[in-house]
Parts: structure tokens; C-alpha cells; sequence
């Protein structure tokens, strides 16, 4: 399950961010083929490639394996940006929500 399930994620992760396999790989100080060799499940990283795999693409081990949760780099930015509202702000904005969930 999770054999599919790390590269699927990792994959679309990555190209939510925006950047090439190559360019991960590298930026993780591994071999140019690294990211693509997990993608296409040649291999899995190790644990600590793993925490690093997260730390790059902004997301909690947690947010990697939760997928209901489409894009947790976005979702960790709007709870950030919603901590700062006053409660009244806060009350508007989830109105809003739940009026464009009920489209």
C-alpha cells in the first residue's frame, strides 16, 4: 500500500511546489536521478531522507500521509494567515467557506 502510496505523494507534492525531480533531488544533496528513482518505485528513502523529503516540500510527516488533505503547504498557510483575524474576521471568513462548499 504505502509502496504506491510515498511515490504517488511525493510526486504530486513536488509538482504542487513547482520544481523538477531533478531539482529536489539536487537541492537535497542527492544524485540528479534520486527523486525520480522513488517516483517510479525503483526505491523508498530511508527514514531521515524521508524528514528531509518533508522539510523540502513544506509539509509535517502527518500532512505527507493525510491525503485527504490535497495541498497542506496551502492549507498551513491559510490557518497561519487565519490565526491573525479577530474573532468577528474569523466568523466572516467561515461563512464565506462554508457558502462556496455548499456550490
Amino acid at each position: 500500500m504505502y509502496e504506491d502510496f510515498v511515490p504517488e505523494r511525493i510526486a504530486k507534492l513536488r509538482i504542487q511546489k513547482g520544481v523538477s525531480a531533478r531539482d529536489m533531488s539536487l537541492s537535497l544533496g542527492q544524485a540528479n536521478n534520486y527523486i525520480n528513482n522513488i517516483e517510479n518505485k525503483k526505491s523508498l528513502p530511508s527514514m531521515q531522507a524521508f524528514f528531509y523529503i518533508c522539510e523540502y516540500l513544506g509539509v509535517t510527516p502527518l500532512e505527507f500521509f493525510d491525503d485527504g488533505n490535497e495541498n497542506p503547504e496551502a492549507l498551513q498557510q491559510f490557518i497561519e494567515e487565519g490565526r491573525k483575524l479577530s474573532p468577528e474576521a474569523m466568523q466572516h471568513i467561515l461563512h464565506l467557506m462554508k457558502d462556496l462548499n455548499n456550490k
